[in-house]
């Protein structure tokens, strides 16, 4: 869905209103309803990339609360990386295979054999890339300490 087509143009007065009609009392269900456009929006044009952003999303909703539960160093940093390799490299997939692929295949032309491996015909989901670093900057965050990990239930340090 484009912001200028006729569905976008349909959806957001939908969407505003709805959003709206819920008093304010009922944060939660505002944030759902938000959170079920946002997927919406997002994924109408392929429902699969949604995939990706809820894998993204998996992994540091687990990551983060156990970054700030854990009180040794080395497990802290262990989390850590485990979300920045696990985010990077879901990002680098999408945005470098190709890019990759046809290098080799240019690296073997040099030696006077010609390879065509093909590609991948990857394509790189529109917004990934700020995604995956707003995701990042939660875990890393919770790694310095200057927020807690969201669980869904208030606790005091």
């Amino acid at each position: 869905m484009l912001f200028n087509s006729l569905e976008f143009a349909v959806f957001l007065p939908i969407v505003f209103c709805v959003y709206w009609a819920i008093s304010d009392s009922k944060r939660n269900l505002r944030n759902v309803i938000i959170v079920i456009s946002s997927c919406v929006f997002y994924g109408w044009w392929d429902w699969r990339f949604l995939l990706l952003i809820f894998l993204s999303t998996v992994i540091d909703f687990f990551v983060a609360p156990a970054i700030d539960d854990s009180s040794i160093a080395s497990r802290r940093k262990l989390l850590l990386l485990t979300s920045i390799s696990m985010n990077l490299g879901l990002l680098g997939f999408f945005k470098y295979c190709n890019f990759f692929l046809e290098s080799f295949q240019s690296a073997f032309s040099l030696f006077g054999r010609p390879w065509n491996a093909g590609s991948l015909a990857v394509i790189l989901p529109v917004g990934t890339s700020f995604y995956t670093f707003q995701t990042l900057s939660y875990s890393i965050d919770g790694y310095r300490k200057k927020t807690q990990a969201y669980t869904g239930v208030r606790r005091v340090r």
